[in-house]
């Protein structure tokens, strides 16, 4: 989950993330395994969401405003290449357009790296923006320091809240931290070798779901923190709520007709069978998503404006 100057996957990734998600595509399909969702049924090309010369632009989250706009809300940076300037140098940026079919315009900063001996420190990234009651909720990930190591082990998750998508916005807490992979040793995700990162986030049934990507003993997964207030604390699930059988990330989440949907990638096809397409879990409770119950989220990008 584009003209950018920047990579042709992360032009991909930006457009199609005004309608799905983050999503980068790169590669070439293979045969079907799973069925096509009603999402992937639905999609229709329509150009290019956003250019900005002066930025490389990564991934973005898409929120309808209440005076009927549409916004973006981007990871970029000054740098023209992607490694390691997406660690380092990130921010969140907000765009803005009257439709989602138009050019957006550049709006306002949301959410930069300290600079200062922060959890926060470096390279706020992963956008995702939902509206819950009369606050607008950004989550994001960022870290103490972009070398590697310690990166991206040290990747945590924040969350900042306004009544406006145009701010101002405010951390949640003490410093905005609302999730990290080191809080508790008996959690499947303790120690992630990428930390927590990609959330992705749902209020529903009078809980908040909070996703995120780690790496525990069986590989990388999916994992789940449920609070019962909005800034928490987030409980992490004892184990990893996704059976995904490779790569999975940058999801997005929703709650529609009495199911939970989470949205991610299928990097290498070996979820649905389509290398670079994306991956529609379903659940009833969302707690638990299984692949045989998954279907398509959206095929590789040429089968939409190729078929224009």
């Amino acid at each position: 989950m584009s003209t950018i100057k920047t990579s042709v996957s992360m032009k991909l990734k930006l457009i199609t993330f005004v309608f799905l998600s983050c999503l980068i595509f790169n590669t070439y399909a293979q045969n079907l395994k799973a069925n096509y969702s009603f999402i992937a049924k639905g999609l229709e090309w329509k150009g290019v969401a956003v250019q900005d010369d002066h930025y490389s632009l990564w991934g973005c989250a898409p929120i309808l405003g209440d005076e009927g706009k549409t916004h973006l809300f981007i990871a970029r940076w000054p740098e023209k290449n992607v490694d390691p300037a997406w660690r380092k140098s990130s921010e969140v940026a907000h765009y803005v357009s009257d439709n989602p079919e138009e050019p957006f315009v550049f709006s306002d900063v949301v959410v930069k790296g300290t600079g200062k001996n922060t959890w926060d420190k470096y390279a706020p990234s992963n956008p995702e923006i939902k509206k819950v009651g009369n606050n607008y909720v950004l989550l994001y990930i960022a870290n103490t320091d972009y070398k590697q190591p310690p990166h991206p082990s040290n990747q945590s998750i924040g969350m900042v809240i306004s009544k406006s998508p145009y701010g101002p916005w405010k951390k949640v807490g003490k410093n905005g931290l609302i999730l990290n992979a080191n809080s508790d040793s008996t959690k499947w995700c303790y120690k992630s070798a990428n930390g927590v990162a990609n959330p992705a986030f749902v209020a529903a049934n009078g809980k908040f779901y909070l996703y995120f990507k780690a790496r525990g003993k069986d590989g990388l997964r999916y994992g789940l923190a449920i609070s019962d207030k909005l800034e928490g604390p987030y409980i992490i699930s004892n184990e990893p709520i996704t059976d995904n059988h490779a790569t999975l990330e940058d999801a997005t989440a929703f709650y529609y007709k009495d199911a939970f949907y989470l949205l991610t990638t299928d990097n290498h096809g070996k979820n649905t069978g389509i290398v670079g397409g994306g991956t529609l879990w379903k659940s009833k409770d969302g707690l638990n998503y299984k692949l045989k119950d998954a279907t398509i989220a959206y095929d590789r990008l040429p089968k939409y404006y190729l078929s224009t």
